[in-house]
């Protein structure tokens, strides 16, 4: 839906169907019961996540016919899509393989084209579109130092820039301006806002400096305004939540290097302030194991009394860590509904959520927002309701927020 001039949805990576066919058929089931509920009379948007397998599937001309009309008969567009998973993103074993294959690959890089390819056919005309992505690679694939992995790195950033390339092409050719949105997350090769700034201003400005005037006669003032413009920040809350960022700090460290937010991921973590009684925080650390589910990773990233982080690649290993008594907080990467503040002996990331929609309100930082609840499936029993109503509550709830004065 629209809000003054912001897009407002929700991630259909939640509906299962790593085929076109199979993903149009959730679609068709849910998404019309949400816009009752959510946008009766407005258009309503979607934010779309195909699989390579339904990317190929969809590009064809009659399955893109298709669900253009559908679009239309059901008063819905896309304006945003999810190119995060590549492959299968439910019922199978995901963990770090949702980083596969990465942008050192050219699986990664066509697949990437062919998202925004079919996006440009759905935007309505005249407006922007972005797709999400992952922060290049899994960081624990490789060894973090010398020649090779600095090799790696920077085959995933030229890749990036021939991205920036085929979507500067799209917007000369045919007026269509959409922007790649990258992703940071725990142990993603790219995982907090400082790491995303280095790598923008030391890694792709100056790559893409060469890369453009080898091949257009462009100064460096209009190389640098084509990448910030088409190569953008995905601001997922609940990584920067995890990484206990400093929202208003980060924001303007993004703005004064230059990099633009593509869109808002409104998504909540779990969150537990560890009590000092012993048996209060052996119930807490009970309460946690109910989210120790096998599909994804659910990484903690633990704060003790002097502020140092201790991160974890798994609930599992956190849970299993005797010597964590110093810690003082656990922060889980477990999206869970972003309209729960608190779930008996747990708590969510909820006020990140609020703060960051705060700072929009204050000074608008892009005009896309995402909700990502994509864990219902797996969530403990107690939080599961039908799905088309968990997804129109988590929307009403945000739109709720950002009508109030914050």
């Amino acid at each position: 839906m629209q809000l003054a001039n912001s897009h407002i949805s929700y991630c259909s990576n939640i509906h299962p169907g790593e085929g076109w066919h199979e993903h149009f058929r959730e679609l068709k089931t849910n998404v019309p019961l949400v816009k009752a509920s959510v946008s009766p009379v407005q258009p309503f948007g979607l934010g779309l996540r195909l699989s390579a397998k339904a990317a190929q599937e969809l590009s064809l001309a009659p399955a893109l016919q298709e669900f253009k009309q559908w679009l239309t008969e059901n008063d819905l567009y896309v304006f945003t899509m999810n190119g995060f998973p590549y492959g299968d993103f439910h019922l199978k074993r995901v963990k770090d393989k949702v980083h596969a294959p990465d942008w050192t690959t050219k699986e990664r890089l066509q697949y990437t084209k062919k998202l925004f390819d079919i996006l440009a056919q759905l935007l309505p005309q005249g407006q922007e579109g972005g797709v999400s992505t992952s922060p290049l690679s899994y960081r624990f694939w490789d060894n973090q130092a010398g020649e090779q992995y600095l090799e790696k790195r920077t085959q995933c950033t030229e890749h990036i820039l021939q991205i920036a390339d085929h979507l500067y092409q799209k917007q000369r050719d045919d007026s269509v301006y959409m922007h790649l949105d990258i992703e940071p997350e725990p142990d993603g090769m790219i995982e907090d806002s400082a790491e995303f700034i280095s790598w923008y201003r030391d890694e792709l400005l100056p790559l893409g400096l060469r890369y453009f005037q080898e091949r257009y006669a462009m100064t460096t003032t209009q190389i640098t305004e084509l990448i910030q413009r088409h190569i953008c920040i995905c601001y997922d809350i609940c990584h920067f939540a995890l990484e206990y960022e400093d929202h208003a700090l980060c924001m303007d460290q993004l703005a004064s290097a230059g990099i633009k937010i593509g869109k808002f991921q409104v998504s909540s973590a779990l969150k537990v302030r560890l009590a000092s009684d012993p048996q209060l925080r052996k119930e807490q650390k009970d309460k946690l194991h109910e989210f120790d589910e096998p599909i994804y990773l659910h990484q903690v990233i633990a704060k003790d009394a002097t502020g140092t982080l201790v991160k974890y690649r798994d609930l599992p290993e956190a849970l299993a860590d005797n010597d964590s008594e110093s810690h003082q907080e656990w922060r889980s990467h477990f999206h869970v509904p972003i309209f729960l503040e608190s779930y008996g002996a747990l708590s969510s990331t909820q006020e990140d959520i609020i703060e960051v929609m705060k700072l929009d309100q204050q000074r608008s930082r892009t005009k896309h927002f995402e909700v990502e609840t994509y864990t219902w499936g797996v969530l403990p029993q107690s939080l599961q309701i039908p799905i088309h109503e968990s997804i129109a509550r988590e929307l009403n709830w945000l739109v709720g927020i950002l009508n109030s004065k914050v």
